[in-house]
C-alpha cells in the first residue's frame, strides 16, 4: 500500500480533523476543557475500531487509553505504545487571537504542532488499518496523556505500567526543526529551595537575619553548576512582605536539564552541600518534579535503524537527534524498552503564537507511522 498517496487523497479530511480538535481547546489546568477534548477523540478511536478505556481523576483531565485492534488474537502477544497528549499550553480564548489558518503549506493554530497533529495521525494511521482491513501484527495500544505539559505522577505510572508490556513505544511529539527524530532529551529537576532567618526592624537589621538575602548567596553558589550539558533557571522568587521589615522567609523555584544520570547526581549533591552563610539562617530544598533524561540505549538505537530503513522504503530519509525539552518518552525509555521520540511533524513556534506545522510532513509522517505499525 502506498501510504504517502493514499494520505494525500484524505489531506483535506485531515485537515479539517486537526481544526476540529485545535477549536477544542484543552489547556492543562481546566478538567473540563481537557475532557471534552479527549472524549471527542474517544469517541473517534472507538469508530476507527479499537477498545477504549477511560480512567477518571478527579484534579487532572481524564486518561484515555485506546487498544486496537478491539478483541486481542492470543497470537498477538505483543504491543506497540504510542504516546500521545491533549493538553496544551494555551489557554481558552487564545484561539481567537491566533486563529487555526493554512497558509500555503503551514497550518497554524494553538496546539497545532505540539501536540494536536500527533493524534490526528494516529487516529488516521487506526482508521486507515480498521477501514482497508489491514491486520497489524501487533497489538496497538495509544495513551492520551492529559497532563503532559505540566507533568503527573499517575500519568508517569501509567506510562510506566505500559512501556513495560510493549515492545516498542513511538512518541507523536514534533519531530526537531528538519525532520530529524529524538533519540535523546535532557532529563529536568524542579527544585524549591527555602531560606528561613529572623523578622526585625529595617532600621535595626542587625537584630534579623535576612532569608532574602541568604537565599540570593545560594542561589549564586548553585549557579556554578551551569555548563554546557547542565542548565539552571531560577524561573521564581519570592521574600518579604513589606520594605521596612527585614524578612525572614524567602523561597525560589530552579528549572534544573541535564543529559544523563550522572550530571543529575552532580546537581542533587550540589544541594544536599548547601550550608547557610548568615547567622541564624536555615536552608532547606524540595524535589516538586522529575523527569529523567532520555538516553540513547542499544534498544533505542536498534530501533531506529529499523524505523530509518522502513522510511527509506517510502523516500523519507530520517536523521535523529538531541533536545533539551522533556516529554512522555523519556518515562518509557526509563523504563529499558526501545523507544523514539519526534514521530510527529515538521514544524515551528512550539509554545509560541506562530506555531505552526508543515503540511507535507504531516501526511508524510502519518503514512511513516501506519507503515511502522504494519511492520515493526
Amino acid at each position: 500500500m502506498e501510504f504517502k498517496r493514499y494520505f494525500k487523497s484524505r489531506q483535506s479530511e485531515m485537515v479539517n480533523f486537526l481544526k476540529t480538535i485545535v477549536s477544542l481547546e484543552s489547556p492543562s489546568s481546566d478538567k473540563s476543557a481537557v475532557d471534552k477534548c479527549s472524549s471527542f477523540m474517544a469517541k473517534e478511536f472507538q469508530k476507527a475500531g479499537a477498545k477504549v478505556t477511560r480512567y477518571p481523576y478527579k484534579d487532572m483531565g481524564d486518561l484515555y487509553l485506546a487498544e486496537y485492534p478491539r478483541l486481542k488474537p492470543k497470537q498477538r502477544k505483543d504491543q506497540i505504545l504510542i504516546l500521545t497528549h491533549v493538553d496544551t499550553v494555551w489557554p481558552i480564548g487564545k484561539i481567537k487571537e491566533m486563529p487555526f489558518y493554512v497558509s500555503g503549506t503551514k497550518v497554524f493554530g494553538p496546539g497545532v504542532l505540539d501536540m494536536k497533529a500527533g493524534l490526528v495521525m494516529a487516529i488516521f494511521a487506526l482508521k486507515t488499518l480498521h477501514e482497508l482491513n489491514i491486520d497489524p501484527p501487533k497489538k496497538i495500544a495509544v495513551l492520551m496523556n492529559s497532563a503532559e505539559e505540566v507533568g503527573s505522577e499517575v500519568a508517569n505510572e501509567m506510562i510506566q505500567k505500559l512501556a513495560i508490556r510493549s515492545s516498542c513505544v513511538l512518541c507523536l511529539e514534533p519531530s526537531l526543526p528538519g525532520g530529524a527524530l529524538k533519540n535523546q532529551r535532557k532529563g529536568r529537576l524542579v527544585i524549591r529551595l527555602e531560606t528561613k532567618g529572623k523578622a526585625a526592624h529595617a532600621g535595626q537589621p542587625e537584630e534579623g537575619t535576612n532569608a532574602v538575602e541568604e537565599l540570593l548567596a545560594q542561589l549564586r553558589t548553585l549557579l556554578r553548576l551551569k555548563s554546557k550539558s547542565i542548565t539552571v533557571n531560577t524561573g521564581l522568587i519570592k521574600g518579604g512582605e513589606r520594605v521596612n521589615i527585614v524578612p525572614d522567609e524567602a523561597s525560589a523555584h530552579l528549572d534544573i536539564r541535564f543529559w544523563n544520570s550522572i550530571q543529575k547526581a552532580k546537581v542533587i549533591d550540589a544541594f544536599k552541600q548547601l550550608q547557610p552563610t548568615l547567622r541564624g539562617s536555615k536552608v532547606k530544598y524540595f524535589v516538586e518534579s522529575y523527569l529523567p533524561p532520555m538516553e540513547i540505549t542499544k534498544s533505542s538505537d536498534k530501533l531506529f535503524t529499523q524505523v530509518k530503513k522502513i522510511a527509506s522504503s517510502l523516500n523519507i530519509q530520517l536523521e535523529a537527534g538531541k533536545t533539551g525539552g522533556g516529554s512522555d518518552a523519556s518515562i518509557a525509555a526509563n523504563m529499558a524498552v526501545a523507544t523514539l521520540d519526534g514521530l510527529g511533524p515538521d514544524g515551528s513556534g512550539i509554545h509560541a503564537e506562530d506555531e505552526h506545522l508543515l503540511l507535507p510532513s504531516f501526511i508524510e509522517r502519518t503514512a511513516l507511522l501506519t507503515e511502522l505499525l504494519c511492520q515493526l
